[in-house]
């Protein structure tokens, strides 16, 4: 867990490939965005921001990826993706295909991540 506060939390996701990547899951249980007040919305979409900005700052990627899909899970949750020209899916999604043979990349400090995350909330 990098942060929470009682509306949602951000975890690092903890992949090899994707040591940058990191999920905003929303406490309570809605399927869609439309399900949340525009108030909760906004909130939301804060969180997010705030941890694309935090990643960017950390990580210095080439490209951010945002992305709320929920089709294996329907609980609101975004996707922020810290992506680089190296990585095994570049340009594709991480979800596509792999385009090369995996490569190194150096993991993410979380105590890190988590304060710069916090600074910006």
């Amino acid at each position: 867990m990098l942060w929470r506060d009682g509306f949602c939390r951000v975890v690092l996701v903890g992949d090899a490939d994707y040591p940058a990547f990191c999920r905003v899951v929303l406490a309570r249980h809605v399927r869609e965005m439309t399900d949340l007040d525009a108030a909760e919305r906004a909130r939301l979409m804060a969180v997010v921001f705030a941890v694309e900005a935090a990643l960017r700052e950390h990580v210095r990627p080439d490209k951010m990826n945002l992305a709320s899909l929920g089709n294996a899970v329907p609980h609101l949750h975004w996707h922020v993706i810290a992506r680089f020209r190296d990585d095994r899916h570049f340009p594709a999604p991480v979800w596509a295909a792999a385009q090369r043979t995996r490569g190194f990349r150096a993991p993410v400090d979380p105590a890190r991540l988590a304060a710069a995350i916090a600074s910006k909330l």
